[in-house]
């Protein structure tokens, strides 16, 4: 086993009951974090969730599910059910949540320290596990690179104004954040996503990343901005586009060299063809996580392929 794993992924597991029009409920194992622990290990990293999982069938479902793609499962040991998450899909896919969930995530001594922590979603903004996540973050940040994606969920975010100061706390901490237009426009309605953007970015982070489902993403980093398309799929779902996303985005950093306290300084000034390429890797695991059901990214061979022979 590596001395340092390559990510920690900090945040919850959700079981997504997933229903569609005239057919049996499905049970996935979800959760934004967990989606995207879930992905880094399908393309090669290792990966560690520190999260919260009941001793329950969904909470068995979800740990198998995580463990059979190599993620390394950390909780604080406290007894309590999974939390779930009916995902409601109309005939084009899309994906409306109602929740049951609590994050009460206590304090967990780690054997290994990280080079890059990502948090975010429901666990960022959540108390009394909120707190917990960002104590963590802020102690590991020193020695790791961190990235951050809001996963806006209206119903789980409270008051308004308090869910906006917990977002940008986190992004004040981040070196790479991500949010859909949706997620900003929620935060900041009425605004303009890419300067909420460009707001963000002068927060703290390296690079803010706007995603616009079927209409690409945006980067925007200190020298500008890089837009990339989104590739062609055939949509059966939406469920775990974004955390493929994002996925996608840190596998890309990482191979590059941009991640761990070595590579945060070149992190702070990339090159617009990297950037470009970062965004393709990312559009090309969200594109391959739509065109079939529920959060179910890429490996290393689908990715490439999807990318195409130039590009892999």
């Amino acid at each position: 086993m590596p001395d340092r794993p390559d990510f920690l992924v900090i945040g919850e597991c959700v079981a997504d009951i997933v229903r569609v029009p005239d057919a049996p409920d499905r049970v996935h194992a979800g959760g934004s974090p967990a989606n995207l622990a879930y992905g880094l290990a399908r393309l090669g990293h290792d990966a560690a969730l520190l999260t919260q999982l009941g001793r329950d069938d969904n909470g068995r479902l979800i740990r198998a599910h995580l463990t059979g793609a190599g993620v390394e499962v950390l909780t604080d040991g406290a007894p309590g059910r999974t939390p779930s998450a009916v995902v409601t899909l109309d005939g084009e896919g899309r994906a409306a949540y109602a929740f049951d969930i609590a994050w009460t995530l206590g304090r967990v001594a780690l054997d290994r320290q990280p080079r890059h922590v990502h948090t975010g979603s429901i666990a960022a903004v959540t108390e009394p596990g909120a707190a917990t996540v960002l104590a963590a973050v802020e102690s590991l940040r020193t020695a790791a690179t961190v990235s951050y994606d809001p996963n806006v969920r209206p119903a789980l975010m409270g008051d308004h104004a308090t869910a906006v100061r917990r977002v940008e706390r986190c992004v004040g901490l981040s070196d790479v954040v991500k949010a859909s237009d949706e997620d900003l426009g929620w935060l900041y309605p009425g605004q303009d996503p890419a300067e909420a953007a460009r707001r963000w970015l002068a927060s703290g982070p390296a690079l803010v990343l706007v995603t616009r489902g079927g209409d690409g993403a945006t980067a925007v980093l200190p020298g500008g901005r890089v837009d990339t398309g989104a590739l062609p799929a055939e949509v059966v779902d939406t469920v775990g586009a974004g955390d493929a996303f994002m996925s996608g985005t840190l596998h890309a950093l990482a191979a590059h060299g941009l991640l761990g306290a070595s590579g945060r300084k070149r992190l702070r000034s990339p090159e617009r063809d990297v950037v470009s390429d970062v965004l393709r890797h990312a559009a090309a695991s969200a594109a391959v996580t739509v065109a079939r059901a529920g959060a179910n990214p890429p490996d290393e061979a689908e990715l490439r392929g999807a990318l195409g022979p130039a590009q892999g």
